[in-house]
């Protein structure tokens, strides 16, 4: 059956398209099991809370009928502006607006966020950008750049809250920069989601076409409730396609965790328990509540153009599990650099178990993907990074380590999680806080940092490993815990190309040597994995082991071995003393770049007239064996065997491969369409 949504429609209807509902919300209430609810262009200001679900191959389904043109927003436009001094408006608003949830009465809070940290979940903007929050009048009255910021002169537009109590209105002091709010576009968030089910279990449901912007949305931690402007909201199958998704407060899309009272940011609120045992908590219980394959998880997100989010673009802890996530653009994430903390990125997802991410463009987030504990079953694969880091060089400060930025993160994992085939020219590539990974095929012109480190919980005195789970392969069902003793990583067929350092991150590189969580090593290659052992190296350790009763060592504690093969390093990049099988060029000088050109995102480079003398073979399952703590070969989610016989764009490779992640050799090569 399908129902019609039209805003302009002279008064609400019975759903039908000569008689249509006025607002998705009565669509939502009605809509069951293969209905589709066809939404007109207009603006629909409310949260949508989809009450019913659909079946497996029944999905209820919300469709823009024309693309992108029906928006769902969580903002009201302001027009009762009032002049206070200079540049500087009032507005106030009467607090019946927003119901039990005050954006401006509410605080951003949450475990892993920076609690010093002063920020409202509701926002300001001025023609389509968001304006800064800053903690007193005077900050508006006579504004100061933020310099961390990507766009720092526009940091300038500034605003600030009070309550007047006696009242009851929230009243809000913005800085415009000389312009009329009353003859612009002025709005702020009064809702806190955009389509998002209030109950847990409503699935299968699907989004497409739609653009949505603008929720007052709370920080989203792995041990706390994790929610988005759109999200499943603990429940499976969900579809997301063809969605402009963009200004949330924090997380755009959340794949997340559901509500556990006992355990939502206890590490904020009772203090006493750290949050990595939290976390452990929290996954514990939630199999106990039913978290499985057959439950949770298995959505997809695809085609979306995913940006200007605080926190994350993608947020997810144990609901994103056996999900896809593909041809998305994520981009400009954090940019405003008013929210801090350990949980941003473009992606920001834990227990990833099974998900595969593939032909994304990942570009000027402070960090482009992030995947913390239990990647497991993970790929990463055909995807282009670039400009994932701080925005200036002035930004480069130690104390901000956790914040410089990578292509992709993968943090206390124990894999199998495989990357490969990709794109990633940001000044750092990866940080590799983990083991049981593997690398094939891709093109890297940034560094590894934090090889070897960044494991612990950071206390003085005491040991603090950080301990985190694996699974049963292709379940969600815990096999076991286990701290992180590195290495367990693979190298096959990669290009590394050393580009210039900036300044800035050379001295920084050289103040943080001694830092626990990063040593930020900016020399591209395989090089930070010297002191790791081969295959055979580690074996010897058990030669006449008998058990009980042997010699006392510390072998099954020492780093797990490393393997590699096929790999080419240009420019002064490093191969570990004993890489096998690669090919070194100090001679040619190589480039590599992201241009536009005829309408295409394209990627420019000379490497490939200098791969006459590489030689590589075809990699597979078999290659790269099993990541050693859960025992689970890097294979399919069906766990049928890979064969890395296509490249970037699908094509197929020839017996003998071309290294890197095109097999066709080319000095341009058009990646995506321009956004």
């Amino acid at each position: 059956m399908q129902f019609f949504v039209n805003a302009k429609a002279f008064k609400s209807g019975n759903g039908s398209e000569e008689y249509p509902f006025k607002t998705i919300t009565e669509a939502a209430d009605v809509a069951g099991p293969g209905d589709e609810v066809i939404v007109y262009p207009g603006i629909y200001r409310e949260n949508v809370n989809p009450k019913n679900a659909g079946l497996p191959g029944m999905n209820v389904v919300y469709r823009s009928k024309e693309p992108l043109k029906a928006v769902i927003t969580g903002s009201e436009r302001i027009t009762n502006w009032e002049p206070y001094e200079g540049d500087v408006w009032v507005s106030r608003i009467g607090n019946g607006i927003f119901g039990e949830y005050n954006p401006y009465t509410t605080l951003v809070y949450g475990d892993w966020f920076i609690q010093t940290m002063i920020a409202h979940t509701g926002e300001v903007y001025l023609n389509e950008k968001s304006l800064y929050e800053v903690t007193e009048l005077e900050k508006v009255l006579n504004p100061v750049k933020y310099e961390p910021s990507w766009d720092a002169d526009f940091s300038l537009h500034t605003w600030y809250t009070e309550q007047d109590a006696e009242k009851n209105e929230t009243v809000i002091y913005a800085n415009f920069g000389g312009l009329n709010p009353n003859e612009e576009e002025v709005e702020i968030n009064v809702r806190r989601n955009c389509f998002y089910p209030q109950k847990e279990g409503v699935g299968y449901i699907t989004l497409s076409g739609f653009t949505v912007k603008r929720a007052a949305t709370q920080w989203a931690p792995p041990t706390g409730y994790q929610e988005g402007m759109i999200g499943p909201h603990w429940s499976k199958g969900w579809i997301i396609e063809d969605c402009d998704v963009y200004q949330s407060k924090c997380s755009g899309i959340s794949l997340g965790k559901y509500l556990q009272p006992n355990n939502d940011n206890k590490w904020s609120k009772w203090k006493f328990k750290d949050g990595t045992q939290t976390e452990r908590d929290a996954i514990c219980q939630a199999q106990f509540d039913g978290w499985s394959k057959e439950t949770i998880g298995s959505h997809i997100i695809r085609r979306c153009n995913i940006h200007d989010c605080g926190q994350t673009g993608i947020v997810g802890h144990l609901g994103g599990v056996f999900s896809l996530i593909e041809d998305n653009h994520i981009h400009h994430i954090n940019n405003k650099q008013n929210l801090a903390g350990a949980e941003i990125g473009g992606i920001k997802m834990h227990a990833a178990i099974d998900v595969i991410i593939r032909r994304n463009h990942f570009h000027h987030c402070t960090r482009g993907l992030w995947l913390d504990w239990q990647a497991q079953g993970t790929r990463v694969t055909q995807n282009l990074f670039h400009d994932n880091t701080l925005p200036k060089d002035e930004n480069a400060k130690e104390e901000n380590a956790l914040g410089l930025g990578e292509d992709i993160f993968v943090e206390v994992s124990h894999g199998p999680t495989l990357i490969d085939n990709n794109i990633m020219l940001s000044d750092c590539a990866m940080r590799l806080s983990t083991q049981g990974f593997a690398l094939v095929h891709n093109l890297i012109a940034g560094s590894f940092v934090a090889v070897g480190q960044g494991v612990n919980n950071g206390s003085i005195t005491k040991p603090s490993p950080r301990y985190t789970p694996y699974h049963m392969p292709h379940r969600t069902e815990v096999a076991g815990f286990m701290t992180i003793l590195h290495g367990d990583a693979r190298f096959y067929n990669n290009i590394f190309i050393q580009k210039p350092v900036r300044p800035c991150m050379q001295e920084l590189s050289k103040a943080m040597e001694n830092n626990a969580w990063s040593d930020l090593n900016m020399t591209v290659g395989t090089v930070p994995f010297d002191e790791y052992p081969t295959l055979e190296e580690y074996c010897e350790q058990f030669v006449g082991y008998c058990g009980m009763g042997s010699e006392q060592s510390d072998r099954y504690y020492n780093p797990l071995p490393v393997w590699t093969g096929g790999n080419v390093f240009f420019n002064g990049a490093k191969p570990v003393s004993k890489e096998k099988d690669y090919y070194a060029d100090d001679t040619s000088k190589v480039f590599v770049e992201v241009v536009e050109n005829n309408g295409k995102v394209c990627l420019r480079t000379n490497v490939y007239d200098s791969l006459s003398k590489s030689t590589a073979s075809i990699i597979d399952s078999e290659t790269l064996g099993l990541a050693f703590e859960p025992e689970q070969r890097f294979e399919n989610p069906d766990g049928s065997e890979i064969v890395f016989d296509e490249d970037f764009f699908g094509n197929h490779r020839a017996a003998n491969p071309t290294v890197g992640p095109f097999e066709e050799s080319k000095g341009i090569f058009e990646l995506f369409d321009i956004a």
